[in-house]
Order: structure tokens, then C-alpha cells, then sequence
């Protein structure tokens, strides 16, 4: 199993558990929800997801750090301020977001079996095998931070 950790990079996870989601959708009963309701909902989904996630690259970035999460090795600092005082993968909850918005778009209760599958994956493969690697990096600091912030919100 440790041979998927850090291998798929999350946006093509998040494309194949959209996918997904759309496939269920196909066989499963809609929800009767207006269109407008759920084209709403999905945008301030999707809005919110957005600024979430832009805020994490802006950080990375004021810091010259990398956002690449295949090479965690080649952080080169901590973040701790901003959005990261409200969750340490803010990149991922704004990706979880958008799933959800997606979810809704497609108006399928069963749909919801994706944003689940992105957690438990990226968890698993992607968070988990990071969180080793900053351990590694910063120590204590990094300890003290997970301890101090949710891993998503």
C-alpha cells in the first residue's frame, strides 16, 4: 500500500473521484432540488473552496516555498500564519470544496461516496507521508504546530 504514497498528484485524485461522482450520478436517483438552488450553493461551494486554497499558494509563495506535494523533501519553511493557523492542508480543504460543490451540482446523495474517498485517500497517501517528511525537517516546531492546528478544518 506505501507504494501510492506521493505517487498521484491530488489534482488528478480530484479528477478521478469527480469522475467518479459523475458515474454515480448516472445510476443513481437525482435529489429533487431545484437547479437554481444547487447551481447557488455549488458556486459559493466552489467560491469558498477557491479562496481557501488561493490562500495557501499565496503563502507558500510570499515564502518561497514549494506547493509541488510530490517532493515534500523540498520545503524549504514552515508556514504557520495566515490560513495555515486554521488548517495545515488548506490546498486539500479547498479541493474537498470544490468536491462538495460538485456533489451538489450533480444533485446525487451517492455522489457524497467521492468527497469521502478524496479524504481518506489523500489522508492516507498524500498527508500522512508528508506529515513524516516535515516531521523530519522541522521537529519540535512541526510538532508543537500539528498539535496546535487541524489537519483539515
Amino acid at each position: 500500500m506505501g507504494t501510492l504514497e506521493l505517487k498521484i498528484p491530488p489534482p488528478a485524485v480530484t479528477a478521478l473521484v469527480a469522475g467518479m461522482m459523475w458515474g454515480i450520478s448516472k445510476v443513481t436517483p437525482p435529489l429533487d432540488v431545484p437547479g437554481v438552488i444547487r447551481v447557488v450553493v455549488a458556486v459559493l461551494f466552489v467560491l469558498t473552496g477557491a479562496c481557501i486554497s488561493l490562500a495557501g499558494v499565496v503563502a507558500f509563495r510570499r515564502e518561497k516555498t514549494t506547493i509541488n506535494p510530490m517532493k515534500p523533501e523540498t520545503t524549504s519553511a514552515l508556514i504557520t500564519s495566515g490560513i495555515y493557523r486554521f488548517s495545515r492542508n488548506p490546498m486539500y480543504v479547498g479541493i474537498l470544496f470544490a468536491l462538495l460543490a460538485w456533489a451538489v451540482y450533480l444533485s446525487s446523495a451517492w455522489a457524497m461516496i467521492g468527497p469521502v474517498a478524496f479524504v481518506l485517500y489523500i489522508n492516507r497517501f498524500q498527508i500522512e507521508p508528508e506529515e513524516r517528511v516535515l516531521a523530519g525537517m522541522f521537529g519540535a516546531v512541526y510538532s508543537d504546530y500539528k498539535s496546535a492546528v487541524r489537519r483539515w478544518l
